[in-house]
């Protein structure tokens, strides 16, 4: 494995592949797809921002900032789906692993840069809200900074209406229908509500489909946790499947929690917005036992 970075000032008329050939032992070859995947930044004045242009002209004083690491570099997730192209932005299926957003290191394994690379023609992209990477569902990406804006002003504002599923560890049977969870996360308000959509009594494992009020860091994850049903493959706040007494079915499972609805009005064009993911695409019982 190798990870390095290096920053480059440039002091004469050399390539950026000139420029870092002279600073590491990569081939041309190697360089120019850590490029491609985002590895390279570039920095002039003030302003820094990734680059990808392999012929863009440098300017004595420049910086470029090489971020490489073979790990981050040779990662591949598996492929988003288009729901619809609606210009202004699209909406995604977002699979298990992919990012929402990049690091210094890379950008290529992010919905923003699989969206840029599969729409035709190319068109900027902008994140507008974020999904865990170990979530799946429907993720918003934006091709203006105008409906960028817009739309994640309206994420900030709670003026979408999200809706999830999810499965979890024990019996939601018996509880409040629909429940209501109102734990703080990070010390700020939070609001989840829980229906049962289906339980397995062999597995003690139930479906459910939650609604939020508020966006906050692994909300879901949490307020599941803290009424004793953990979600499926949450390694992070999950107990009851890391316990020795469960089925191994499901140890090693992927986190078995699903943006499936996203609804509002289009800050574009004032239509009402409703995308559904279909049912093959969400979290199954059957699918996750059998």
């Amino acid at each position: 494995m190798k990870k390095f970075q290096s920053h480059i000032t440039i002091e004469n008329n050399s390539s950026i592949i000139e420029a870092i050939q002279a600073q590491c032992e990569l081939s041309v070859g190697e360089i120019k797809k850590a490029i491609d995947k985002g590895a390279l930044w570039h920095s002039r004045g003030k302003t820094t921002q990734r680059c990808r242009r392999l012929k863009k002209p440098l300017q004595i004083n420049d910086q470029l900032h090489f971020y490489y690491d073979s790990s981050v570099l040779s990662q591949t997730p598996a492929p988003a789906t288009l729901i619809a192209d609606l210009n202004d932005y699209s909406v995604w299926y977002k699979p298990y692993g992919m990012l929402s957003q990049g690091s210094k290191w890379s950008d290529h394994c992010t919905i923003t840069r699989w969206a840029q690379k599969q729409l035709l023609p190319e068109r900027a992209v902008f994140p507008v809200h974020r999904l865990d990477r170990a979530a799946t569902g429907l993720i918003l990406v934006a091709h203006s900074k105008k409906a960028a804006r817009a739309l994640s002003h309206m994420f900030e504002q709670h003026q979408f209406e999200k809706i999830y599923n999810i499965i979890v560890h024990g019996n939601h049977q018996q509880r409040p229908q629909p429940e209501t969870v109102k734990q703080e996360v990070d010390n700020k308000a939070a609001c989840s509500h829980f229906t049962l959509i289906d339980y397995n009594e062999v597995e003690n494992l139930s479906l459910l489909k939650v609604k939020i009020e508020s966006g906050r860091k692994h909300q879901i994850r949490i307020h599941a946790a803290s009424i004793g049903l953990p979600i499926v493959g949450d390694r992070l706040h999950g107990k009851a499947q890391n316990s020795e007494d469960e089925h191994t079915l499901v140890h090693k499972t992927d986190l078995q929690l699903c943006a499936v609805q996203l609804e509002f009005t289009c800050p574009i064009h004032g239509v009402e917005r409703n995308f559904t993911l279909p049912e093959n695409m969400r979290p199954q019982l059957s699918a996750l036992i059998s």
